[in-house]
């Protein structure tokens, strides 16, 4: 079964509210001013039954020029437009707008409904219909059907439901319900007993009973309480449907028309926009750059300045890209349409589709501006994604970030994802919490940064191994994360693009200098260490003639690296056999005798208190053993 939304459109008091009273026989005035005025304010909502059995929502909205606001706020989610048109008064100013509003809008649905035809003859009624006809011409309403009926008497009322039931189960496309929920406030109000009810006409997705949500742009989550849709309680509502919702943890006073309900981290607010802006034909208004604005789409209207982004301005029925700067936030989703209204006087002079709903501030007239706009405008969602990823190269962004951008699902997402890796234009990570996603062209260039990099260091260094892996991405690559540049590492040493020796990097080829310096320090390290045996020799004070203590540090770190020596202390360090002899000579002490001193220590290596304190605190370091309480006694770690 479709969920099928009905609005009216049409020039004040032409007969909407009245053939919506004809069709369902419920009054869609509910302010005591509308009823006693006589035309509609605000939004109003109802129901019917089409004949096949789908229940049809109808938004009744205003006509005056005053309230035109309230109604391009009731376009949201409509399938399918009643244009009403008095016979005896034919098209009006504001008629015309509202056929201007709902094009920008993006309705493509529509039947032309000729009212009060009981009031004038047949042949007015024809001439009336040509003039329409010739009115309409050239809009998205040149072909719709036209319908004569009089609200009053019931004339041509069954069949107006048979073109609705026709249209509306042949030619309109089912809603969305997988993707995220989204719902526009158009009403926010309190009931005794209940608390915060809102309505809206949800626009993609399913909501149920206990969901979480949050509410934009004010940052507050709400949990659904209950769930009514055409006034009967339901444990789900989908895309498609009129429903009023009961919100806990937020006060009506919070809410107003424009806040939209959907997922927590689902959407982005914003106070800039990348549009495509089209102005009307029949505008009388020239927009030139930072020209202030009245700004519309979904229930929120909102001030903001256009800043022109390819033209210096634009005139009736001209379009170009513009930047939008609003003085308020909102959340929006790309290829959601908008209406814009000139400032003073108030008339709508253009509309059109937001290409991009969380960009950078952009300057005028550059290329490459204009050549993404571009590509945002005519790609798919996965270009689109593929632009923000490109767009975060120095620190790369997740899927949960991708889809908060985008207000696509996580699913939708990582679809495109998926795709774009096919295809080579993206790589992932998959870490524990989130996917990370880097643009290729990201990666080519940190590759390149990289090996550079690392050249100029191994030139530099040339008694190193390389350069060590933290320092690689604190100098060049500090804005992505430790553990994701860990696994960028991990695939670029995988590929053979990079070498790795424990937490050194290096370039493929790169070996460590072994010349005749090297022969000299590595020698006389060696030699000292084998003279000195088990009375060692500080590093600090062995001559090494004229070298640099960087070039020794060097090959010393070599020859721990390579396992000719080691470590024993802060400033010992001998050859690894020793200390391999010593571990082996202790474990059969602590066999004998389960406690261990220093001063046996200093007996058994022939040595002094000096050395023999650095040994034991070595065992220590490798578990052999472990104090037992006085400084200068261990015994066995296990």
């Amino acid at each position: 079964m479709k969920n099928i939304i009905i609005g009216t459109a049409g020039h004040i008091d032409h007969g909407k509210t009245t053939l919506i009273k004809a069709l369902t026989g419920r009054n869609t005035d509910r302010w005591e001013e509308e009823q006693r005025r006589g035309i509609t304010i605000d939004l109003g909502f109802t129901w019917f039954d089409l004949p096949g059995g789908d229940r049809a929502g109808i938004i009744d909205v205003p006509g005056h020029e005053k309230f035109i606001n309230n109604m391009v706020a009731g376009v949201v989610g409509m399938d399918l437009v009643l244009l009403v048109i008095a016979a005896d008064e034919g098209i009006m100013p504001q008629t015309r707008e509202h056929v201007d509003i709902l094009h920008l809008l993006g309705i493509e649905k529509s039947i032309i409904v000729l009212n009060k035809c009981d009031l004038v003859d047949e042949e007015w009624i024809e001439l009336v219909e040509e003039e329409v006809r010739e009115e309409l011409e050239g809009t998205f309403l040149e072909h719709a059907p036209v319908l004569k009926v009089s609200a009053a008497t019931g004339q041509g009322l069954h069949e107006l439901v048979e073109i609705i039931e026709h249209m509306t189960r042949d030619e309109v496309v089912t809603k969305d319900t997988q993707t995220i929920p989204r719902l526009p406030i158009d009403r926010a109000f309190s009931l005794s007993g209940f608390g915060t009810i809102i309505t809206g006409t949800l626009v993609s997705g399913t909501i149920t009973k206990e969901d979480t949500l949050e509410m934009y742009p004010i940052g507050k989550e709400c949990k659904i309480r209950s769930i009514q849709v055409h006034g009967e309680d339901k444990k789900a509502c989908y895309a498609g449907q009129r429903v009023a919702i009961n919100l806990s943890n937020v006060k009506k006073r919070e809410i107003q028309r424009g806040c939209v309900l959907a997922p927590p981290d689902s959407m982005k607010n914003t106070d800039l926009l990348d549009v495509r802006l089209d102005m009307l034909d029949s505008s009388m208004r020239v927009l030139t750059n930072h020209t202030r604005l009245h700004f519309f789409t979904g229930t929120s209207e909102i001030l903001c300045r256009a800043v022109l982004l390819d033209k210096e301005e634009l005139g009736p029925g001209e379009s170009g890209y513009v930047q939008l700067r609003l003085e308020e936030e909102l959340a929006v989703r790309r290829g959601d349409k908008f209406v814009v209204r000139f400032y003073s006087p108030m008339e709508t002079i253009g509309g059109g589709v937001i290409l991009e709903p969380n960009p950078a501030v952009k300057r005028r007239f550059r290329e490459e501006v204009i050549e993404e706009l571009k590509r945002k405008e005519s790609g798919s969602s996965a270009d689109v994604i593929e632009l923000h990823v490109k767009e975060h190269g120095d620190t790369l962004i997740t899927l949960a970030e991708l889809a908060k951008l985008t207000a696509l699902s996580a699913d939708e997402v990582k679809e495109d994802v998926c795709k774009l890796e096919e295809e080579g234009r993206v790589r992932t990570f998959t870490m524990r919490k989130d996917i990370y996603v880097w643009h290729a062209d990201s990666e080519h260039a940190m590759l390149h940064t990289l090996l550079d990099t690392l050249e100029a260091y191994e030139k530099a260094h040339p008694y190193r191994y390389g350069m060590k892996k933290a320092e690689a991405q604190m100098t060049h690559f500090k804005k992505i994360k430790a553990n994701v540049f860990d696994r960028i590492v991990e695939a670029f040493e995988e590929a053979g693009q990079v070498k790795r020796v424990e937490e050194f990097l290096c370039t493929p080829e790169y070996e460590v200098k072994k010349d005749g310096t090297y022969e000299k320090i590595s020698g006389k390290l060696l030699d000292t260490a084998r003279k000195a045996k088990y009375d060692f020799v500080r590093y600090s004070e062995i001559d090494f003639g004229k070298t640099t203590s960087e070039v020794t540090d060097d090959i010393l770190n070599i020859l721990l690296v390579e396992g000719q020596l080691v470590r024993v202390t802060d400033d010992m360090y001998t050859e690894k056999s020793y200390m391999e002899e010593a571990e082996r000579i202790i474990r059969e002490k602590l066999k004998e005798d389960p406690v261990i001193t220093i001063a046996q220590v200093r007996d058994i290596f022939k040595t002094s208190r000096k050395s023999a304190k650095p040994i034991l605190e070595y065992m220590d370091s490798i578990k052999v053993t472990k104090k037992i309480g006085a400084e200068s006694e261990r015994v066995a770690y296990e």
